[in-house]
Order: structure tokens, then sequence, then C-alpha cells
């Protein structure tokens, strides 16, 4: 693994694809954006180079398939083109501010992943210099930059005349861009977001992820940190360094997933499958984990003698990833005797951390390329720390940047809000958490292997709630006038409250708010009015008594209560108005178990409101800008 490196910033996670070959370019370019419309847009464009050998776009506001129905009328004839959806960051979402974007001759185009932060002093000065803009939007001062750096110190040369303009640009950015200039060539430059190509006897293809690749080929390019790529339609492509040095290997890796799981298969939507895919997702990862020494992560290239002399841990995340953090530690606590810090990446950022040489950084991020996480990673590493990635995408910037990586094998996850990733991570860390405390010796090796066997029997716990889905349908009645709710849980499945809150709130637009069951006294009460939904996450655990004294008390204000309980709770039945039953486990691996009712729950609730599961309004998959 190489070491971390650079800053990290860039745009939501815009979606590029591009392809150059034998082929007919518009229906690859479609598809490709079909294929990342999981990363969340707000408008969509191509761009194509035409049969005179000049360039033709089309853009809007709105969907693909709203793009796609603008295209119908293009000739089938043109064999290169680059594509793009855009999640607005500098302008507001429309047919002018939508990529791509065109020089002032109209004869060089670009689609953009990130953000360019001297955007505005580059505008004024091409302004000076005759240009006009179109847009409002930062990405078009690309386009001019490349036009003014291809007619003069690049003499007509496209790859410099690239080169040139990054090398003027602040922020980060993933490039595709075409010329009439030069027909038949696509030139990529990547910084911060990334790019991934491929080629094949068909020609040569770009893309902002794998998935679109998926169905092409298995073999992928990874574009590095200030890298560059000239693709032909010959399938030939040169990368560059910064300096155009021609790069002898560029980096590769294959794709370990067949591309029909990206597909919706019989599903009704993405999430329903993802939430289904949880106990497949976690025996993948599970499989071969234990060894004659303990633990086996493969990723990990530490040597032991550094593993056990670790003193301090930061967990780093956002989001749902944050959540995983929180359990990380507690795994790590308990069982490794290793004092841990877990902290949001956007607020670790601009905080002052204690690091030695025996200091350790995980990072956790699904996508592996989310900003405030990378930034984190890399701010860590300069002081000195070792660096431990947790994700979900092979060859991401996380996993290639850090000293080691533990890969969840969750497969794609298309529906924006994360269920079987979370999950996935989870175990990850419960695995992190083994393996750290038997290098340490706080764990031995027998009860090691204790507590992985009780893993293997994760899948089929969690097979077991998918089983009682009807227990969520039911339950989702007690939304169904609300205009808030509320999530209480204690020890653990505090954090279980809180992973269920957000999903209810990212998908179906419903305030919740999580609180640990006993702070509710402490302000959230006053929330609580007759009908009012509470859900409460009351397993059976060492705290589940003080869990039913709360739960008593919003029963008693009126509430709905919505309870998740252990097989056969008596008491918990008796004041809860619907039930979500959870089979027996062990207190730390119920949060993996538990959750998976919250997922269905929020589902069930969204799709009684009329909300996009898949694809809810404001949130992309993975944010890349801070």
């Amino acid at each position: 693994m190489r070491a971390l490196a650079g800053a990290a910033k860039g745009a939501r996670m815009c979606g590029i694809v591009g392809y150059t070959g034998k082929r007919q370019a518009l229906p690859f370019l479609l598809d490709g954006l079909r294929t990342l419309e999981y990363r969340g847009y707000d408008s969509a464009g191509v761009e194509l180079e035409a049969d005179d050998g000049e360039l033709a776009e089309v853009k809007c506001r709105g969907r693909v398939a709203a793009l796609a129905e603008l295209c119908s009328g293009l000739p089938g004839t043109q064999t290169t083109g680059i594509a793009h959806t855009r999640w607005a960051t500098h302008g507001e979402p429309s047919d002018a501010n939508a990529h791509p974007h065109r020089d002032c001759s109209g004869r060089f185009a670009v689609v953009h992943n990130g953000i360019i932060e001297n955007y505005q002093e580059l505008k004024a000065e091409l302004e000076g210099t005759g240009h006009s803009f179109k847009s409002e939007t930062d990405t078009e001062i690309i386009a001019h930059l490349v036009e003014e750096a291809f007619r003069g110190p690049a003499k007509g040369s496209l790859e410099t005349a690239v080169g040139l303009a990054a090398a003027r640009m602040q922020g980060s950015w993933a490039i595709a861009c075409v010329s009439s200039e030069e027909p038949g060539a696509i030139v990529c430059a990547r910084k911060g977001s990334p790019l991934v190509l491929a080629s094949t006897d068909e020609g040569a293809y770009a893309a902002s992820d794998v998935t679109a690749l998926s169905n092409i080929t298995s073999r992928v390019i990874n574009l590095e940190e200030g890298q560059l790529a000239r693709l032909e339609p010959s399938g030939k492509i040169t990368v560059y360094n910064a300096d155009l040095s021609v790069v002898a290997e560029p980096d590769g890796f294959t794709i370990d997933w067949d591309a029909s799981a990206a597909t919706i298969g019989g599903y009704p939507d993405f999430m329903a499958k993802e939430i289904a895919e949880q106990p497949a997702a976690i025996e993948r990862l599970l499989e071969g984990r234990l060894g004659p020494d303990g633990i086996v992560l493969d990723g990990l290239s530490l040597p032991l003698d550094e593993v056990a002399a670790i003193d301090r841990i930061y967990i780093v995340a956002c989001g749902t990833s944050w959540h995983v953090g929180l359990l990380a530690r507690t795994y790590i606590e308990r069982w490794a005797n290793i004092p841990c810090v877990v902290e949001c990446a956007s607020e670790f950022n601009y905080e002052e951390q204690l690091v030695s040489d025996h200091t350790l950084c995980v990072i956790i991020t699904q996508s592996g390329e989310t900003a405030d996480t990378l930034a984190s990673a890399r701010k860590m590493h300069a002081r000195g720390a070792k660096v431990i990635a947790i994700t979900n995408v092979l060859g991401s910037t996380a996993a290639r940047e850090s000293d080691g990586v533990i890969y969840v094998q969750a497969g794609p996850e298309i529906a924006v809000a994360s269920t079987k990733a979370y999950t996935a991570q989870l175990v990850a860390a419960a695995l992190l958490a083994l393996f750290l405390a038997k290098a340490n010796g706080s764990m031995p090796l027998r009860v090691v292997r204790d507590h992985y066997r009780e893993m293997l029997r994760i899948p089929e716990l969690i097979r077991i709630v998918l089983s009682r889905a009807w227990q969520d349908e039911v339950a989702a009645r007690a939304f169904t006038d609300a205009q808030s709710s509320l999530f209480l849980g204690r020890g653990v499945s505090a954090t279980t409250a809180r992973e269920g809150a957000l999903k209810l709130k990212e998908i179906s637009y419903l305030h919740a708010e999580a609180y640990p069951a006993g702070e509710m006294k402490h302000g959230p009460i006053a929330l609580v009015e007759p009908g009012y939904p509470v859900v409460v996450v009351v397993p059976e655990s060492p705290v589940r008594d003080k869990t039913i004294s709360n739960l008593r008390e919003v029963d008693a204000r009126g509430a709905c209560v919505i309870a998740l309980a252990t097989n056969g709770d008596v008491r918990v039945a008796q004041l809860a108005d619907y039930l979500l039953l959870v089979p027996p486990a062990p207190e730390w691996m119920s949060p993996i178990v538990d959750v998976v009712h919250l997922q269905m729950l929020a589902r069930y609730v969204a799709l009684a409101r009329g909300c996009d599961v898949d694809k809810p309004r404001n949130l992309a998959k993975s944010v890349t800008v801070e």
C-alpha cells in the first residue's frame, strides 16, 4: 500500500463515463449513466463526436431517462463521446449548468467530478482575455483553460493542454475531455476524485467507478492521483504522470463481482435486494477468517510487533460509517483494551490529535472515496500514525492509500441508504478487534475462536429477522400521521437506535431523533405526546431492565411504542403497541442482527409515504466534498 499524500476535496459523487472505439458510443454512455444513477444527481448530459468531426451536445436538468428521450433523434453513428450526471455545487440545477461544458470555440468539451477552488480567480483572468461563459459552474473554466493551452504552449497536443490546465487549478477533479481538434481521442485527468479506465478489442472506456464497466470487462486501470490518460479508438490507453512522462505499468485490479450483482433482479427496489443480501455478504466476509493463530486479515501488512504496540486508536468516519465506528470502539476497548476515540471526519480534520509511533487510525468508508474521511487519514498518516481502511470498494482511494485494508465484500450497493455495507462493516470491525486483542495478548486464542464461532451464526440470525418483515410492515402504521419520532436504546443498542433514526430520516423524510434512553429525561421526553411514535431498542442485555423503565415513561405519556425485543420477552410485549422480535444473541452481536428490523421498518414507512427508497432527495451515495 502506498502512503497517503495530498489534499482531498471534491464534489458530491457526480458520474462520468466515456467511450471511444468501434461501437456506437451513445448506448454505452446512457447505460453507464443509468448504472451510476445511485451516486445521486440533478442533471445529465452527453457530448458526442459527430461524423463530420464536430461535437454534438445534449444535456438537461432531470433524470437520465429525460436525457435519453432528448437523444433519441441523434444519428447512431458516433463512436466517441463523454457523458455526465451532475450534483449541483456551483450553480443551481439547470440545463445551462449541466455538463458537458465547452470553450468559446465549441471545439473542446469537458465533464468533471470535483470542485475547482480557485475558479473565480481563473474565470476573472479568462474573461479579461476575451473568454465568455454560459454557466455558473466552476467546471466551465476547465474547457477554456484547455483551449488556451492547446492553442498556446501545448502546441496542439490535447493531453498536454489538459495537463497544463490541471496545473493551474486548485481543488479536486476527475476530468474527461474531447475535442474536434483530435477526433477519436479522450483525455482524462484525476486529482482527488476517482476515475477508472478499461481497454477491450472494442475500444477504450472511462468511468467514475467500476459499476459502469462491470459488464464490459473484469480488468480495470486505476488512474492515480495526479495522473492523466489518453484513450484511443483502438483501445490503446496511455497513462501519464503529471509531467507527461509515460507510466510503464499503470495500476490495475480485477473486478471481483459479476455484473448481475449491480442489477435489481426480481426485487421491487435495490434497498429491498440489499437488505436481503446481508446474510450472504457476511458469509463471504467471514469465510476463512480463522487460522491457527487467530483471525486472518490478509490485507493488513503491519508487522505483528507494531500491532501489539498500538496504544491509542482514532476511528474516523461519516454518516452510517460513523455508527460503525461507535460500535468498533466498544469491541476494541472491551477485547483489546486499547483506548479509542471516535470522530466524525468533518470535525476531526479541524482538531488536534495526540499521535505517537504507536497510534493507529482506522477509517471506515463504504465507497472508499469520502473526502472528509480521506483527508483525516492523510492528516494522521502525515503525523506518523498507521492507517487501516475498512471499505467495500476494491481499488478505492482509501484502499490504495492505506497501510492496510479490510474489504467488507458486500458487493455493489446501489441504494443510497446503506444496509448490507453497514452490517458487513460491523462484522469487519469485530474481526479487527479480535485481531488486535490476540496480537497484544488481551484475549487468549481460545476466546478468539469462541467469538469467531459465534459470529458464524450471524447470517442465520439475520435470516430469521428477514422472515419477520411483516412485523415491520405492520409497525409502519405507527408513522402514518407522524411529523417526528424518537428512537431510544442503551449500551450498544443506543447506536442501533441512531442508525435506525438515520435510515428513517434518509428515505422517508420524516424527522427522527435518536437518544440514549437514560438521557431521555434530559430533554427529548418533552416531545412525547399521545400517539407520538417512539422506537425502543430493548433486546436481552445487562441494561434491559433500565431500558424497560424508560419504555414505561414514554408509555405513560401516551406514546405509540414500537419495541424491538428478544423472542419471548413478555414484559416488553405488555408495554408495546408494535413488536419487532429478534432471536437471542450475545450482547455484542445484537447490533448486527437488530438493525435489520430498523432497515425494513424505515423502508416500509418510506414506501407508505410515496418516497423513492433507492434515490432519496438531496442525498448522494458518497459525499466527496468537504
